[in-house]
């Protein structure tokens, strides 16, 4: 599978600055390796843990070229298994700049566990090697996962949910909904992380300062 760097031309009611930018730092988008993949970007919109937009002019998902090939991969492992979902990503790789706006909300605060700095080299989504994701209907509909995406608590975490099923604090259909959401991510080489249902990495931090570029 070969995904390409397309022309934002080809793209004209989505594109911006950003768009371009990531394009020119070797970013893919997500729908020329599978079209089938949904997106609808959190920090597009201010319904996030910041309240507030990050994203002024990007409405696609945006990945390194690896990355978005084992995405299309774990898309067409979930389809094969679930013709009736899809994967659909909330957020994938994402400017230094705007990881320092998303630092800047929440250093000094409780939330900042949740967020990488800036100052320490950030998080994988920096890199393009990270995606925040989840399981939908075909028309868009989310499925029940427990949480909502992006919310910052031990309901979201995933070391411990037989406990959070026994407690009835999360229903045992939103657990099996991610337990095969992680299957079709792991299957394609993503790691999970433990305190976010929805994120995966494709590499380590260590393997992305070593082989690949921040996005600026």
């Amino acid at each position: 599978m070969i995904c390409m760097a397309m022309p934002l031309a080809a793209f004209p009611q989505k594109g911006g600055k950003t768009a371009l930018s990531m394009q020119q730092q070797g970013m893919v988008n997500v729908h020329t390796c599978d079209s089938t993949i949904q997106v609808e970007l959190m920090y597009a919109k201010a319904d996030n843990f910041t309240g507030a937009v990050l994203y002024e002019d990007l409405l696609d998902a945006y990945l390194h070229p690896k990355a978005a090939k084992a995405l299309a991969k774990a898309q067409k492992h979930l389809r094969q298994k679930r013709p009736d979902l899809s994967l659909k990503i909330y957020d994938a790789a994402r400017p230094m700049s705007i990881q320092q706006k998303m630092w800047d909300k929440v250093k000094g605060t409780k939330k900042n566990i949740y967020v990488s700095n800036p100052a320490n080299g950030g998080g994988l989504h920096n890199y393009g090697m990270a995606v925040d994701i989840t399981l939908c209907k075909l028309n868009g509909d989310t499925i029940p996962m427990g949480t909502v995406i992006d919310f910052l608590g031990k309901l979201a975490h995933i070391d411990n949910e037989a406990m959070l099923v026994k407690q009835k604090k999360v229903s045992q259909e939103a657990i099996n909904n991610r337990k095969l959401l992680r299957e079709a991510m792991t299957f394609a080489g993503f790691k999970p992380l433990r305190t976010e249902w929805w994120h995966f990495n494709l590499c380590t931090r260590a393997e992305a300062r070593r082989s690949y570029k921040v996005i600026k």
